[in-house]
């Protein structure tokens, strides 16, 4: 069974950004990729499908380090900006890839919403190496705006991304995902959840369909890390 382990990373001011890694029975430093989640902007990592997911990824092995920007710690609704949400990212994955102890092989990157999103703008400026990129709901417009499309970084990005998409996302018209994927010079994947919002809750949830969705969400993700 995982651990769980509080961790504490710095920034560069005195501020400290709290997470929690979930290490797989047995583990060996350096044998899988580690994985890094972020939570979306209206949510921390204690999200539920972020839960899971560590939980169930770390169960198959993989080293899973989920954490909180520095706004949610402080109790703010509001998400800081650009520059320091990818600050953030970018200490959190130099903490995992240096650390003495988790040192993974190589590292995925990825999130839900807002999380993903700084991911991808922080591997599309090399700030950040990652092996792959997992995307839980990119946020790719604003509700009701699917013209201003958040789109421009992703063609920049060289590894191969795993998109997760609700068919009911105000956030993500799959017509236009469709149209960014295939303008997309790295390897894409995409898995439509049928009838699912942002959060990927169909339009009657239930506890059997959010744990379908969740199972499928996961199996997806395994499959795809093997592959990459």
């Amino acid at each position: 069974m995982a651990a769980e382990e509080y961790v504490f990373v710095p920034t560069k001011g005195e501020k400290k950004i709290s997470g929690i890694v979930s290490v797989p029975d047995g583990f060996i430093r350096g044998k899988k990729p580690g994985i890094i989640l972020a939570h979306g902007a209206d949510n921390d990592m204690f999200h539920p499908l972020l839960v899971h997911m560590a939980d169930m990824l770390a169960e198959a092995g993989y080293l899973i380090l989920r954490f909180n920007f520095l706004y949610r710690d402080e109790g703010r609704k509001v998400p800081d900006s650009n520059e320091v949400l990818t600050a953030s990212w970018v200490r959190v994955y130099e903490f995992l890839r240096d650390h003495p102890l988790y040192k993974p092989s190589s590292i995925v990157a990825g999130g839900k919403s807002l999380g993903g999103r700084i991911a991808s703008q922080a591997v599309s400026d090399n700030l950040v190496q990652a092996a792959g990129l997992i995307f839980l709901g990119y946020p790719l417009h604003p509700p009701g705006r699917p013209d201003e499309l958040r789109d421009s970084h992703l063609y920049r990005i060289r590894v191969p991304m795993l998109f997760f998409a609700g068919s009911n996302d105000p956030y993500c018209s799959i017509d236009k995902l469709g149209e960014v994927l295939a303008k997309l010079d790295a390897p894409s994947t995409l898995e439509l959840i049928e009838g699912g919002d942002h959060s990927f809750r169909p339009p009657e949830p239930s506890e059997a369909s959010e744990k379908e969705v969740y199972a499928r969400i996961l199996g997806t993700t395994l499959s795809w890390l093997r592959s990459v």
